[in-house]
């Protein structure tokens, strides 16, 4: 988009409660240059509160429809801002941003802010870092940082936060991980069971294959929703058919998609022929969407085990890499990542 309209504009809009705030001007604030920056923070503080909680739900809402967009800049500006809630906004417009830099800021959030809400959501961003930090796509010394954060917030006096910060630490390979996955797992209560399903199913551990299988059954629509979204992440195979069985008779709409997902993480025999035939049934538009690009995804998934060079033995002869087209899939997964025993 270009920007020919002088910011001001989107400003005195901004300022103007008399009026909805103009979703065509949603975009100004991505990329935003600094004068512009400078401009609207001179503004801020005659800004209702309430205007600035809609502008950071409806540019979080713009961010999840448009893959361009970036308001990093601006979210930067107000992670220090007086307000909980747009402290809070901020950060979640964040999350899609990997800089290192923030991640002082979030450990002070988490460590130290008065508001419940604002640690949750450091908490909750934690995980990106944690998990770059798994793969090894950040140095080892910001994971060790997102980490030790993470652990020290285990015992907020804040239930979420508590949730939030065992999430994040699911995708951690760190030896205390476990036993809190353990822990809030055995308290048996919905909201700890779904927190440590989600742990579980980041966790890329085979330890937990037990719980998660046996979680599809709970009474809880969102204690089945996160064991579904835990079967797909660990590529359970032992999962395909208790996954299948939930469908027939699960009427959660939400439970129904992540366990469709999940079958196309997992793949394997009957799986095509399930969603092939689910698509014949379905006339609502978005599900026919959702059931072709889960059908797309299970084609990836069967690419990978025919094609992942990973599995393959790294002292077989060169002869072998030939044989690759032969591969039948079924059995070849990628590889997990190492339990965190």
């Amino acid at each position: 988009m270009t920007k020919q309209m002088p910011f001001q504009s989107v400003v005195d809009a901004l300022l103007d409660t008399t009026k909805p705030f103009p979703t065509k001007y949603l975009p100004y604030f991505s990329d935003i240059d600094p004068a512009s920056l400078e401009l609207v923070l001179e503004a801020w503080p005659r800004v209702a509160l309430t205007r600035k909680q809609a502008l950071l739900a409806d540019l979080d809402s713009l961010l999840d429809e448009d893959t361009i967009v970036s308001f990093d800049d601006f979210a930067r500006a107000l992670l220090n801002d007086p307000d909980a809630p747009v402290r809070a906004g901020a950060i979640r417009l964040l999350a899609e941003c990997e800089d290192v830099k923030l991640l002082s800021v979030y450990a002070k959030l988490l460590a130290s802010d008065p508001d419940a809400g604002v640690r949750a959501e450091a908490a909750n961003i934690l995980n990106l870092y944690v998990d770059l930090g798994e793969l090894e796509e950040i140095p080892a010394k910001s994971l060790r940082q997102a980490e030790e954060a993470l652990l020290a917030a285990v015992h907020d006096d804040d239930a979420t936060v508590r949730h939030r910060v065992l999430e994040s630490l699911g995708y951690s390979s760190r030896p205390e991980v476990p036993p809190l996955i353990e822990t809030a797992y055995k308290r048996g209560t919905p909201e700890w069971l779904a927190s440590a399903l989600i742990a579980m199913g980041r966790s890329q551990d085979e330890r937990w294959i037990e719980p998660v299988i046996s979680m599809l059954l709970n009474d809880e629509p969102n204690v089945r929703l996160e064991a579904a979204r835990a079967a797909g992440l660990l590529e359970l195979d032992e999962a395909r058919i208790p996954l299948l069985r939930l469908l027939e008779d699960e009427d959660n709409a939400e439970v129904i998609s992540a366990a469709i997902w999940s079958l196309s993480q997992i793949g394997g025999e009957d799986v095509r022929t399930y969603l092939e035939n689910l698509l014949d049934v379905t006339e609502d538009d978005d599900e026919v969407a959702f059931i072709e690009d889960a059908i797309a995804n299970l084609s990836f998934t069967e690419d990978l085990g025919k094609f992942d060079l990973l599995s393959l033995d790294p002292d077989d002869d060169l002869e072998d890499l030939e044989e690759l087209d032969e591969l039948d899939g079924e059995d070849e997964k990628p590889k997990r990542r190492k339990s965190n025993a």
